[in-house]
């Protein structure tokens, strides 16, 4: 199969004043779009491209031969899932059900945005924060460059990009302030519960 790049759930300007169009722009339209190219490019003519993302993630994880496929697929799949944990009509709070969750595993709201925060600052360089279901607790993990928990069989919840490409157009190196932005205006924690829901059936 030849993957294409998938559309936004929104407009290109539908997240600002917190993230501007012209970020998008890049991150969606030439950062994202260059990771479909090339993994389209590194799979043609082998048994890999007639599977899913998701198998070709699993397939090539470890596997130092085929770290460039692995790379480009699991950037593909990160920033789409990205892309769908933010929504313009984010409050900052989350549904019941995810709260109950969030205070059994984290104590209250403010901790679990306080130890998200603290993944998303001290993840050296590149990477992901990540919320994950693990054996029906909520937990916290950073990844590094394209790592992600489908790789470890672990189900994502949320993601916040930490790529310096994510933010640097609008914050410059001021990560702490997109992270403050992307917990209390923008997260979409309707796909959050969906994801959780999801990952309890699984």
């Amino acid at each position: 199969m030849s993957f294409k790049l998938p559309e936004l759930p929104y407009d290109l300007s539908a997240l600002e004043p917190h993230i501007s169009a012209r970020t998008l722009e890049f991150h969606y339209g030439k950062h994202h779009q260059g990771y479909v190219t090339k993994l389209n490019e590194l799979v043609q003519g082998q048994d890999l491209e007639n599977f899913s993302l998701e198998e070709i993630i699993k397939r090539t994880a470890g596997d130092n031969s085929k770290i460039a496929i692995f790379n480009n697929a699991a950037q593909v799949w990160n920033h789409t899932f990205y892309w769908h944990c933010m929504t313009p009509q984010g409050s900052g709070l989350p549904s019941p059900a995810i709260k109950a969750k969030i205070d059994d595993s984290f104590g209250n709201l403010e901790q679990f945005k306080k130890e998200f925060k603290e993944a998303a600052m001290t993840q050296f360089g590149s990477g992901w924060a990540w919320l994950i279901a693990d054996q029906g607790k909520l937990k916290i993990i950073k990844t590094g460059n394209a790592d992600l928990p489908l790789a470890h069989g672990q189900h994502a919840l949320l993601t916040c990009d930490v790529w310096e490409h994510a933010y640097y157009l609008d914050y410059q190196n001021r990560r702490m302030d997109y992270v403050d932005i992307f917990m209390n205006q923008l997260i979409n924690w309707d796909f959050v519960e969906q994801n959780y829901t999801h990952a309890t059936k699984a």
